[in-house]
């Protein structure tokens, strides 16, 4: 019997970490990341990505986010620099996901915020109506 196994480069703190939403100890940005480390990140430059509804935008929204709903993900090799990393946003979580897993098959460097809007402002956010 074979068992599958990760990758030679992977080590178990990596798996923790993106398990716990850090990322990998080379410094690279893990699939998702607490709001911790995305308010960190954005202050440093990265780009907020907030993929949630108009409407949904528009009843609050991170001050320095970009807008671009989910469905109109295929815009961001337009609007989005790729030479910068992108922390992507919703309402919990859900769609921020499917957009950094899709952002990083284009060549972005893009994770997840977990827990979405609100646990931006528990960790201390800025939310503008």
């Amino acid at each position: 019997m074979t068992t599958a196994s990760a990758p030679e480069s992977t080590t178990v703190l990596d798996r923790l970490r993106r398990l716990f939403g850090g990322g990998p100890s080379d410094g690279r940005l893990g699939s998702t990341v607490s709001a911790t480390r995305a308010l960190e990140l954005v202050a440093d430059g990265a780009t907020l990505l907030d993929v949630r509804e108009t409407s949904e935008w528009r009843s609050g929204h991170a001050p320095r986010a970009m807008h671009l709903p989910l469905g109109q993900i295929e815009q961001a090799t337009r609007r989005v620099k790729a030479d910068r990393p992108v922390v992507v946003v919703c309402a919990s979580g859900m769609r921020s996901r499917t957009a950094a897993k899709h952002l990083r098959g284009l060549g972005f460097e893009a994770a997840s915020l977990s827990g979405g809007m609100p646990a931006w402002q528990r960790a201390g956010g800025e939310v503008r109506r």
